[in-house]
């Protein structure tokens, strides 16, 4: 299986209190409503990432097979989360100019995009009148805050959302699969009823944004791709190019839950454009005695089919990628397993671990031989 990560060329909040203000460089992306003594205030976020490199995965590493694309940003901080609180995830319809400003600045930079202006202030108002595909939601005394397509544009389920619930992660993870194939298929010439990539807005529903109760009010803060963490936003694809064949090996399925399970080919340390495929390599703790002329110990088995990989961050010991039961099923040849890693996903400068999870005999074994390895930006 295969998972390849993007990250953003551009991104940026914007206030409807602070209309003109640009935040292209902050380190935080806000998705919030606010509710003072006079009146209810909403920020949205934009975001976008090179239709280039988008393409690039979908020719050159996709190709024909089955994928699905998941949008990802990731909490910094929540305050006053309702009940449930819902996120829209919605292309934008126009191209905007991220700017160089933050949250903090004294005077505002007015640089770029905002909520009152696509580029820089005083000039590329967002559109208030627009065709029957595309809307937008602002008070009648503020407007802008953005231009996008609906979800029922050219009859494409373009519109994913996300409810949030106390007991939910809060992280932004949505399928805009549909959102991606449109893009590259305008890109492509390929149909005549899509749409140009300029990214996407990430807003609270309608039902939750200015409303005059402070019972309302919901601030939620993620990371931008100007983090100085672990932590920026990504396209996250993944495809299925999972195949069990093992040829002429003669080697065996392992049928014993007391294995060992190592990567004969980890070499430690890999650079950040390298493509790894890693091998694995199995066998009994404790092999059945039989009369070889061979040791017990260098006969390799095959995992089953129901085997995945995952891999933890050593530092936060979060998953960067999990397990998945689709999209990490560890492949096998006449050799061994193996599944393969692009290190352009991963952050550089970073060291991970490599954990393996397998089913044998009705029992799930999660196998951790410290098989680490790091990223270098070289």
């Amino acid at each position: 299986m295969a998972v390849y990560k993007i990250f953003p060329e551009k991104d940026a909040t914007i206030y409807s209190g602070f209309p003109v203000m640009n935040t292209g460089i902050d380190e935080i992306l806000e998705v919030s409503t606010f509710y003072d003594t006079t009146s209810p205030e909403v920020s949205r976020f934009l975001i976008q990432f090179s239709q280039t490199e988008i393409e690039d995965v979908l020719d050159n590493k996709v190709g024909s097979a089955q994928f699905q694309t998941n949008l990802r940003t990731f909490l910094a901080d929540i305050r006053g989360l309702n009940q449930t609180t819902t996120l829209e995830v919605y292309p934008i319809s126009g191209s905007w100019v991220m700017g160089t400003g933050r949250y903090s600045n004294l005077p505002q930079t007015t640089n770029g995009v905002s909520w009152k202006f696509i580029t820089t202030s005083g000039s590329g108002n967002w559109p208030t009148s627009f065709n029957a595909y595309v809307t937008a939601s602002y008070p009648s005394t503020n407007e802008g805050g953005g231009t996008w397509y609906t979800g029922s544009a050219l009859g494409l389920n373009i519109t994913p959302t996300q409810s949030l619930n106390y007991s939910d992660d809060k992280d932004v993870n949505v399928n805009v699969t549909n959102t991606i194939l449109n893009w590259y298929s305008q890109s492509k010439g390929l149909t005549s009823d899509g749409f140009d990539n300029n990214g996407f807005i990430i807003k609270q529903s309608n039902n939750d944004e200015f409303v005059e109760s402070q019972d309302y009010v919901t601030n939620l803060k993620y990371f931008s791709v100007d983090t100085h963490t672990i932590y920026p936003p990504q396209l996250e694809f993944k495809w299925i190019d999972y195949s069990f064949n093992t040829g002429s090996s003669t080697n065996t399925i392992i049928n014993t839950d007391k294995l060992i399970v190592s990567l004969g080919n980890n070499k430690g340390q890999y650079n950040q454009d390298s493509v790894q495929k890693f091998r694995i390599y199995s066998r009994p703790q404790y092999p059945t005695r039989v009369f070889q002329t061979s040791s017990l110990y260098t006969t390799n088995y095959y995992l089953p089919t129901a085997s995945y990989y995952a891999i933890k961050d050593l530092d936060t010991n979060e998953f960067v990628i999990d397990f998945d039961t689709t999209y990490t099923q560890i492949s096998a040849d006449s050799e061994s397993n193996f599944f393969t890693i692009y290190m352009n996903g991963l952050q550089p400068e970073r060291y991970y671990q490599i954990l393996v999870k397998t089913i044998i005999d009705g029992s799930t074994l999660i196998l951790d031989d410290k098989n680490y390895f790091k990223v270098v930006n070289e």
